[in-house]
């Protein structure tokens, strides 16, 4: 038996065109998603790279056990390792299909965070948990205060772009807007 985290799991990786690279692109494309309505019973809590769910981790991880999603592990350039996710055959067959505009809402949304940048898609995220989940009056502010090596050389502004393009996507519950 699957269990629900772990098709959830492979519904992210499915609709974000079937590979993500990753764990923060994971983990902030699922946020994203239950941000704005298009996925359900995760919760999130902030960690050190912004919103962090164990339930997506957890997810993963018997996805891969169940063979409905594959990770590799591959060393990046600074010398750390990173996970690729991959939709497996048996992950595409045990999603069930979706109505066509939650489908298309889900996918455009998926894309878009998946093949972000990981730093700034972590910015955009982390602003959008602050506003939504701490309810904090200057979340971009906010977000600099706690990532300034990560939100410096323009990034931040990327963050705040990448952020408008998820706006943009129709979804059942908007993402909020962020003024500061």
């Amino acid at each position: 038996m699957q269990n629900s985290e772990a098709l959830k799991v492979a519904g992210i990786v499915r609709d974000a065109g079937g590979r993500i690279v990753g764990r923060t692109r994971l983990q902030k494309t699922a946020y994203l998603l239950t941000l704005a309505g298009l996925e359900d019973g995760l919760s999130f809590s902030y960690k050190h790279y912004g919103p962090y769910s164990e339930a997506v981790a957890e997810g993963a991880r018997v996805a891969g056990l169940f063979n409905l999603v594959t990770e590799s592990e591959g060393k990046a350039s600074w010398g750390g390792f990173y996970s690729t996710y991959e939709l497996a055959p048996a992950g595409e067959e045990a999603l069930l299909p979706t109505d066509a505009a939650t489908e298309a809402s889900r996918r455009a949304l998926a894309v878009i965070a998946a093949d972000a940048n990981a730093v700034v898609l972590e910015l955009a995220a982390t602003a959008a948990y602050l506003a939504a989940e701490e309810n904090h009056a200057t979340p971009w502010a906010e977000t600099a205060r706690r990532k300034p090596e990560k939100a410096g050389e323009g990034r931040i502004d990327e963050a705040r772009r990448l952020y408008d393009r998820l706006r943009k996507v129709a979804t059942p519950r908007p993402l909020p807007e962020i003024v500061d």
